[in-house]
């Protein structure tokens, strides 16, 4: 099951370019549709969504029967809970949309297929047959006109039905060369793939340009002297302010040698490499963009009163991609998704003269990790240690995951009942994977570089996200760290920061950030605020 409310805000502008056509269709939709779509001769939208589903496609009840003796498709709206909803560019401008359904052939119902069908003519206006209203204000992203879409017998060609998985034969006959329905619509979905690849990188751009404008603030605004008659402090001179900011700094530089990874894999992606696609974008989708929203609102109370105004950036980035939590798949359900895959993994491991490999799971044919009883600042700064660390938690609840569900199999219940019993550690496992995984593209990053400063540098970043992660209460609630663990891994964070702090400016202007893109606190925000200015 995929979380999908909301697809439709990130697929109204790449389908306007025909992106779902070129995903979903084959050559003679390529050649119909491609051309128009890039030059907006057609305006396209995304609708998949519904007001009584979101999550579960397969559940979508708009419905989609096939008239032989016309050679059309009908496409029905059969109930209010069916109507097209958060459908991206649907409310002013779209003249088409693939419209998701239940295909209807000959009484049998043949599960999720999508079609074209125009919604509007070329002066605008509605269909007929077609109804479309508007969503309404939202909390964010209002530059979408996001609209609703209700289909009354409405009839498109046969040659309308994007035929990639599978087709209808003029006579009335489904044809698909996956017999399985299961495979068939895993097939069928597999392309949507790209869409949380997008959201995901979008994530750590969002972080970097929030990161940017709030330590470039604290680099120049001053609160309080420690001494009367003395200058007022930097705000990134108070340790506290440090504390703030600089794990989050090299969180996002993690995040970034993840997203490189993810799009690489992407790029480089065959029939053979959909699983890992599937699990680790699902994973850096739910992690990065929970992250950004951690950091844009950290970043808007450490900018205090000017973080509200929206010309200084931080608080409306974050109304505007407070939906990337939930478009592209509901980051919970994605988490568990991931779980689940490792689950299989798990599984499939048990099996004779079988190992764990793939997805990045190797590290669980080897011996246990063991944290040492007590840890020092050469310990806990070794990437072996901070590996070995985020491997064990990963073992350890992917067992306790697989044992639990086991437990409740045993007692009768279905496996998916088992699952959503034990959705805590599913949270925790999904968890483990991703900050491992992350941890591992960075250690790779960094061993491509010889030895040198900018590696020096990079190895503190390297250990304040790695025992950042160690403060994840994980490792107190299961054991992994204990209580005077737990307190050295947070001293040396604190210390780390301290290290640190000469190279704020440098890690934030690396981005590459055009001033454009920054925000009046990001530079001399006195004179951004003055008269003069006032008067302009």
């Amino acid at each position: 099951k995929v979380r999908k409310f909301g697809t439709e805000f990130y697929y109204c502008h790449n389908v306007c370019r025909g992106g779902a056509i070129q995903f979903f269709g084959t050559k003679h939709h390529h050649d119909k549709w491609l051309r128009d779509t890039e030059n907006y001769l057609i305006k396209g939208c995304f609708a998949m969504t519904e007001l009584g589903h979101g999550s579960n496609v397969r559940g979508i009840e708009t419905i989609t029967t096939y008239d032989s003796n016309t050679g059309e498709f009908v496409i029905n709206t059969p109930c209010e809970s069916a109507q097209k909803y958060w459908i991206g560019g649907a409310a002013n401008h779209a003249t088409h949309t693939i419209v998701f359904s239940q295909l209807n052939i000959n009484g049998t119902n043949q599960g999720v297929h999508a079609l074209i069908a125009q919604i509007r003519d070329a002066d605008g206006n509605v269909c007929p047959n077609i109804r479309i209203a508007d969503c309404g204000h939202k909390i964010g992203l209002n530059g979408v006109d996001n609209g609703r879409i209700w289909f009354d017998n409405v009839r498109v060609p046969r040659e309308n039905l994007l035929n990639s998985v599978a087709d209808v034969s003029p006579d009335g006959k489904y044809l698909s060369a996956i017999k399985d329905p299961d495979q068939r619509f895993a097939a069928f979905l597999a392309p949507l793939t790209a869409g949380r690849v997008n959201i995901a990188v979008n994530a750590v751009y969002q972080s970097k340009v929030g990161l940017a404008i709030a330590i470039r603030y604290a680099l120049t605004r001053r609160a309080f002297s420690l001494k009367p008659k003395e200058p007022e402090v930097l705000l990134l001179d108070y340790p506290s302010h440090q504390r703030r900011l600089l794990p989050l700094l090299a969180k996002t530089y993690a995040m970034s040698f993840g997203a490189n990874y993810l799009k690489m894999l992407y790029v480089k992606r065959t029939p053979q490499s959909n699983k890992i696609i599937h699990v680790v974008s699902s994973s850096f989708k739910a992690t990065f963009t929970w992250s950004n929203m951690q950091i844009l609102q950290e970043c808007r109370e450490a900018c205090g009163g000017q973080g509200l105004k929206t010309e200084n950036r931080v608080g409306h980035l974050k109304a505007e991609h407070d939906v990337q939590s939930t478009f592209e798949g509901d980051n919970n359900i994605l988490m568990q998704q991931v779980s689940k895959a490792l689950f299989a993994e798990y599984m499939a491991a048990q099996k004779p003269n079988k190992a764990f490999k793939g997805l990045g799971l190797e590290h669980m044919n080897k011996p246990c990790p063991v944290i040492p009883s007590q840890l020092t600042t050469t310990t806990l700064r070794c990437s072996q240690f901070q590996m070995d660390a985020l491997c064990l938690r990963e073992r350890d609840l992917l067992n306790r995951f697989v044992a639990e569900v086991s437990q409740c199999q045993a007692k009768g219940e279905s496996k998916e009942h088992a699952f959503i019993m034990s959705y805590q550690l599913a949270e925790d496992l999904g968890k483990a994977f991703s900050d491992r995984a992350i941890l591992q593209t960075f250690v790779e990053a960094e061993a491509t570089l010889a030895a040198c400063s900018l590696k020096d540098v990079l190895g503190m970043l390297r250990s304040l996200y790695a025992l950042n992660c160690l403060e994840d209460g994980a490792y107190l609630r299961y054991g992994y760290l204990s209580v005077e663990n737990a307190a050295t891994v947070r001293r040396e964070i604190t210390k780390i920061c301290s290290e640190l702090r000469p190279y704020a400016l440098a890690l934030v202007s690396s981005f590459g950030i055009p001033d454009a893109f920054l925000s009046p606190i990001a530079f001399n925000w006195i004179d951004a605020n003055s008269w003069s200015s006032a008067q302009h």
